[in-house]
């Protein structure tokens, strides 16, 4: 079999050689963002487990310094977290525990919130979209090689004196068609990898959203307490 693709290539026009040669790299580079984005989404969600465990574990939030260091800083729910600490103790420094000023520090946190959560998501589609580009690019250039080396194949039979015949036409053709199995095989895997990996992200910034709507609920609750 690979002798036979080795063959099919050796038939290809130049046109179609690039655009295999192509297409391999986009496979190289594809298998790479999947491998590597899954394994920043995992690094990340393990981050923020930690994260909910050591929230679980503690009694008062608001109490914590953010600036010390046993206190994990690493992670998008660390960011929330670092975010509405930093917030609670520019507020608390000021002795503004007035109910009626709790709702204009909840503003600020809410706000606070919104911008981590804006940067994380960023960070969880970072190279999605490259990912997403080669599995729309990589079958249309597979196209463009079988119709650039079929035309090819045509015309240089157009041009045989001695006649056509199918054992003329049969290899210009074979190479040609190289080109829409290496698109193909370069789209299918990343489709499949893009489709798992968007769900991963989807999911992902679901759970930040609700964990920095409990970590707010959180927030408010204790600054009433203080109050009671």
């Amino acid at each position: 079999m690979s002798f036979a693709v080795l063959t099919y290539f050796h038939y290809s026009n130049p046109a179609g050689k690039v655009i295999v040669v192509v297409l391999l790299i986009c496979s190289l580079v594809a298998w790479t963002i999947m491998i590597g984005k899954y394994w920043d989404l995992m690094r990340l969600r393990k981050l923020n487990r930690k994260i909910e465990q050591r929230l679980a574990k503690a009694r008062s939030l608001v109490e914590v310094n953010p600036r010390q260091k046993r206190l994990p800083i690493k992670g998008p729910y660390a960011n929330l977290v670092k975010e509405a600490l930093d917030s609670c103790h520019r507020y608390t420094t000021e002795k503004q525990r007035e109910a009626q000023r709790i709702a204009s520090l909840m503003g600020r946190i809410e706000s606070g919130l919104q911008r981590s959560i804006a940067a994380s998501i960023i960070s969880y589609e970072s190279k999605m979209i490259g990912l997403g580009s080669i599995v729309t690019g990589a079958p249309f250039m597979g196209l463009l090689g079988t119709v650039w080396g079929v035309m090819d194949a045509f015309g240089g039979i157009a041009l045989e004196t001695s006649g056509a015949s199918i054992h003329t036409l049969a290899p210009g053709v074979s190479g040609a068609l190289l080109t829409t199995v290496a698109g193909l095989l370069v789209a299918i895997p990343s489709v499949f990898g893009y489709n798992f990996l968007l769900t991963q992200t989807k999911l992902m910034v679901t759970e930040l959203e609700n964990f920095a709507s409990a970590l707010a609920d959180r927030v408010e609750l204790e600054m009433r307490g203080f109050l009671t």
